[in-house]
């Protein structure tokens, strides 16, 4: 609590005396005892720890479960074949996220390497992490602040601190200033924070706190502190893999019990129930998921959008509460002239002339330390707005003073407030131009230009000034008076003629406020939440749509009076949070994610990082954003541009959308192959597909049009829609009775084809067709690997034809446009070349125990295998004519 204290009170309590700091042998025992001014690093993930991440999974364990028990039968292949998708699955992971998490060593990275101190009377350059509590550092213009200070002098002294506090002007330090305890930490003006910056003047201060007792050094610590949650999808693809991992149990113990009943031989019974179990584990799920999550992450790149981490393209497709902060993100972080106020008239900037208005302008970027030269900007952002008022009719400072060298000044001053600087016109004519705070300028002017004429400033001049100033205060800009003086060119600062004011602020994004409403009409809250003050935090609220009126908008010192639960209760009706501090901003996201809500949380700031790892998905800018951010966040907008998280949330709701295509479209078959095994089972039969066939369906002939479909464009209207309720299951919306109906009808037409052989057989023999002649036929090898061959070719097939009325199943396929997803087309030929491959070839077929078909056999199974699309047409059609009667 340094800052409630005096400067002398501080360097007393510290041991340390101002003038001469302290000695060298006090400072090498404080660092022996208080350790080096460096923030801990948290130990990066090696390539062997990110790569055994991605097997805490679920169905990871079921499916090492399936290849250890197929080893134990003997069946290597099945194993090598599960074990393999596995390892393809967590490299793809691994190879996503192997960017380490660089937040604390960014932070590191943030200290000023060296600081100038005072030590026994000496001024010297020591390395920053040798700072101790008790020195005396020196500042200056452009230094980096190396720990957390309490000012001892300060001479005009202006700190940026932005990344810190989400301040979007340089704060004015007074080293006298002694707060209260309730002060925040973007008012406390008699401290300067580690890794801001000295933009303007000089000063000097006593460390207070290094290291992780620093502001910044609080941050890290919450980095750390905040766990890694699961993201929706994640969550819902656990709970799956539970109930499938349930499922396989219950099915081996049916299946033993079935053995029990029919007399079966154990072992035998046994092979069968892990077939079983491997029919009821999609196999391919996690793999094709991951892809289909790898190609999203592409596809976010072409929207400027790097994604760090997989699961965050899926659950941006479920965001409700949109936070951002706003210095950088939905502003600008440029102040910019907006208004001006000359010969008694209010404009915008960009109506005004120079050749009309030359006193006015030249006064403006004259009376200025701030260069645009070349591109690179350096200076106060106040005084920048002015050095770009003038670029935009074309005049520098630097092409300026040429014409009309400076010749005198009077710096400004924090107590005058007040800026003068005397120049020397082409025919020796002497003019100083004051700049400053509107109410003491005024003060100070005894006449007024009006439409070039200067004449006695009178009262109703100073009204109408005063409330010119007052309208644009308004509007939450800051305003800047200006006079001049003729033929004195001692920089006099009394008797000056009124020219005008500017009015600036740190515009909103051009695009931000189309964005605000694209997302309104998705259902999706924007909220901002700044260390700026709340004014200035509402009038952009307001100007962006954001917030509608003060009732919507809290302060971190209210926050303060808040517990947790009570913002929790309250904050669905807050849509603008200023003056807060890092520490706030989690406790908002908590909020939010208290009451049910899917939050992303944008920001470029150190200030930032707690909420943007805090949040479900946090998003940072890529040009302004600072490493700490970028090393929080799981994904980077590497044109900084707040609209482009519209279009990556439209991306997300895509991806979700075609993973849940993926999903009942692989479970649908998974269904069809445990229904077909086990009414074949139950009724007597033999085993209508062997292990080999449904890990070939599972892993290869479904995952290809699983892939495909995971990149199925997504609808046009999508942005339309509600975010979806983040406890929402994949089976909601009526996906639950669509697997199951997808997977009767695919059992149905497999079993049809199972029993096709037989059936034939006893028909050539003349023989009645009873479900006891079928089990005999199926007793001959022969007719057996026959049967297996039609039902695994037809199973196969059939979900090729499946997958392409996956893509969308409210539309006719004749009115799909099929060669917008070109992968689907791919995905079928391949898929139906590899069916043939696996009966056709001699090799393959003594691996996959097929046999070869003819082509009138395989005419008539392709035929068969074509019923899903028949069925598509007519759910497509019911659907139709139900729509067309509720509207009636």
């Amino acid at each position: 609590m340094y800052y409630r204290k005096k400067a002398a009170d501080v360097c007393l309590e510290l041991g340390t005396a101002y003038d001469e700091g302290l000695s060298t042998q006090e400072a090498s025992a404080r660092l022996e005892k208080e350790g080096p001014n460096s923030l801990v690093e948290k130990k990066p993930k090696t390539k062997l720890q990110m790569f055994l991440t991605q097997l805490k999974d679920t169905m990871i364990y079921i499916l090492f479960a399936a290849a250890a028990i197929s080893v134990m039968l003997d069946e290597v292949t099945d194993a090598v074949i599960i074990l393999l998708v596995v390892f393809i699955n967590a490299v793809i992971g691994m190879v996503q996220e192997s960017k380490a998490e660089a937040a604390l060593l960014a932070l590191k990275n943030l200290s000023s390497p060296t600081a100038t101190v005072r030590r026994g009377g000496k001024t010297m350059e020591i390395p920053a992490r040798e700072l101790v509590k008790g020195d005396i550092v020196l500042l200056e213009a452009g230094r980096i602040i190396p720990a957390d200070l309490r000012l001892t002098q300060s001479f005009n002294l202006k700190i940026e601190e932005s990344a810190l506090t989400g301040e979007s002007v340089p704060v004015d330090k007074d080293a006298d200033f002694v707060a209260d305890e309730e002060t925040g930490i973007g008012d406390r003006i008699n401290m300067a924070f580690s890794s801001t910056s000295v933009a303007y003047g000089r000063g000097e201060g006593v460390v207070v706190y290094t290291g992780m007792d620093t502001e910044i050094g609080k941050i890290a610590a919450m980095i750390n502190e905040t766990a890694e949650e699961l993201t929706p999808l994640q969550k819902r693809l656990n709970d799956l893999g539970k109930v499938l991992g349930l499922s396989a149990i219950v099915i081996v113990a049916a299946m033993f019990g079935i053995a029990v009943l029919q007399g079966r031989d154990m072992i035998e019974m046994l092979i069968t129930a892990i077939s079983l179990a491997v029919a009821a584990i999609p196999e391919g799920l996690t793999a094709v998921v991951t892809i289909v999550l790898a190609l999203g992450v592409t596809r976010m790149v072409k929207v400027n959008t790097i994604v760090r981490k997989l699961p965050a393209v899926e659950t941006l497709g479920a965001v409700s509460i949109v936070c951002s902060d706003k210095t950088g993100t939905l502003t600008q972080n440029k102040m910019t002239v907006t208004e001006v106020y000359y010969d008694k008239t209010e404009q915008d900037v960009l109506d005004i002339s120079y050749d009309q208005n030359k006193v006015f302008v030249n006064g403006f970027v004259l009376c200025n330390d701030a260069s645009a030269k070349g591109g690179v900007r350096t200076g106060d952002p106040t005084e920048l707005a002015l050095i770009d008022m003038g670029a935009a009719m074309n005049l520098s400072r630097e092409t300026l003073e040429q014409e009309m060298p400076r010749i005198n000044e009077l710096a400004f001053d924090s107590s005058r407030k007040l800026m003068t600087t005397v120049h020397r016109e082409k025919d020796g004519r002497v003019v100083s131009y004051t700049k400053g705070a509107m109410d003491i300028l005024l003060n100070r002017c005894s006449s007024i230009l009006i439409l070039g004429k200067i004449s006695a400033i009178e009262d109703s001049h100073k009204k109408e000034i005063t409330e010119a100033a007052a309208k644009m205060a308004k509007k939450s800009l800051r305003v800047l008076a200006l006079g001049f003086k003729e033929g004195d060119d001692s920089a006099s600062e009394e008797n000056l003629t009124f020219v005008g004011l500017v009015g600036m602020i740190d515009p909103p994004r051009p695009e931000a406020k189309n964005s605000v409403s694209e997302f309104k009409d998705a259902g999706i809250t924007t909220v901002m939440i700044t260390g700026d003050h709340k004014d200035t935090a509402l009038a952009i609220a307001r100007d962006l749509g954001i917030a509608d009126d003060e009732s919507q908008c809290i302060t971190g010192h209210e926050l303060n009076e808040l517990s947790q639960e009570q913002l929790n209760k309250m904050v669905e009706n807050l849509r603008v949070f200023a003056r807060v501090s890092p520490e706030h901003k989690v406790m908002i996201v908590k909020a939010f994610k208290a009451n049910g809500r899917i939050v992303s949380m944008t920001g470029d700031g150190v200030n930032d990082a707690p909420s943007l790892k805090s949040a479900d998905i946090g998003v940072a800018m890529g040009i302004t954003g600072t490493d700490v951010a970028k090393g929080a966040a799981d994904m980077v907008l590497t044109d900084d541009n707040f609209s482009t998280i519209e279009k990556a949330v439209a991306e997300g709701r895509g991806i979700y959308q075609n993973i849940k295509k993926t999903v009942l479209f692989l479970l649908s078959s998974n269904f069809g192959e445990v229904i077909s095994m086990f009414t074949a089972i139950a009724a007597g039969l033999a085993s209508p597909l062997q292990s080999i066939h449904i890990l070939w369906i599972n892993l290869i002939t479904d995952s290809l049009p699983g892939l495909a479909l995971g990149v199925d464009p997504k609808d046009s209207d999508i942005m339309k829609a509600k975010p979806r309720d983040p406890g929402e299951s994949l089976f909601a919306n009526g996906g639950l009775l669509f697997t199951v109906y997808n997977g009767f009808m695919i059992a149905a037409i497999t079993l049809g084809a199972f029993i096709w052989s037989p059936v034939i057989h006893l028909a050539d023999a003349g023989r009645e067709v009873t479900l006891e002649g079928i089990k005999l036929m199926l007793r001959d090898p022969d007719i057996l690997m026959h049967a297996q061959t039609y039902a695994f070719t037809t199973l196969g097939v059939s979900q090729l034809f499946h997958a392409i009325g996956m893509r969308n199943y409210d539309k006719s396929l004749f009115r799909m446009n099929h060669l917008e997803n070109k992968a689907m087309l791919g995905a079928f030929a391949v898929g139906l070349m590899l069916q043939i491959a696996v009966t056709e070839i001699p090799f393959l077929t003594v691996v996959f125990e097929t046999v070869r078909l003819s082509l009138d056999e395989w005419f008539n199974l392709v035929l068969i295998s074509m019923v899903p699309l028949l069925s598509h047409e007519v759910i497509v059609l019911l659907k139709k004519v139900t729509k067309n009667q509720l509207s009636l």
